[in-house]
């Protein structure tokens, strides 16, 4: 498992195109959910509702033909550092901050100590923030978990419970544009149906 200090894994160039337009595709076909109430005080929310209604992760971005880009082009470099100046200025949703959310998500391991992982980022997708280009930071979530947290490693998934600030951080992993105060990180469970 990496440390906070070494260098996320990265993908060969040739895959970061596809990455990209997977990322976009995914972020371009969302649809608003309405946050429901769990029990336990908490208000299980999707990775959807992160992102303020109307903001396009595409804008700038449709019209530039993404597919036929070459990575070894320098105009691709520079698209890459546009969107992911875009991507790290994304913006969130206010009406969140402060509010007891659980969030399902992938771990992203950025301290670890002899406790536990004492902070981690949460991601919407496997290969987020461990390959590159990391997602827009309103789909990024720093987790501090109230006391280290033992027997997770990179990508697993979980629950993360508690109070969500809005919060910008960048990382070796990416830029986080929300913070959770975790109460609760737990092993995914499907909910019941």
């Amino acid at each position: 498992m990496p440390s906070a200090h070494e260098p996320p894994n990265r993908c060969p160039l040739p895959a970061r195109r596809a990455l990209l337009l997977a990322a976009l595709a995914t972020l371009a076909g969302r649809v608003p959910a309405q946050p429901a109430a769990k029990p336990g005080g908490y208000t299980e929310l999707r990775w959807d509702d992160l992102v303020p209604k109307g903001w396009d992760p595409m804008k700038g971005f449709r019209d530039r033909n993404l597919g036929a880009l070459n990575d070894a082009d320098p105009k691709t470099a520079d698209l890459m550092r546009q969107m992911r100046e875009a991507w790290d200025n994304a913006p969130t949703e206010p009406s969140l901050d402060g509010a007891a959310i659980k969030l399902p998500g992938y771990l992203v391991p950025l301290d670890e100590t002899p406790a536990g992982l004492t902070e981690f980022l949460l991601v919407p997708y496997f290969g987020a923030c461990v390959h590159t280009p990391p997602p827009p930071a309103n789909q990024i979530v720093l987790v501090q978990p109230a006391k280290p947290v033992k027997g997770f490693h990179t990508m697993d998934t979980v629950w993360a419970s508690g109070r969500l600030r809005v919060a910008r951080q960048g990382s070796p992993m990416g830029t986080s544009a929300y913070k959770l105060e975790a109460a609760l990180v737990e092993r995914y469970q499907a909910p019941q149906r």
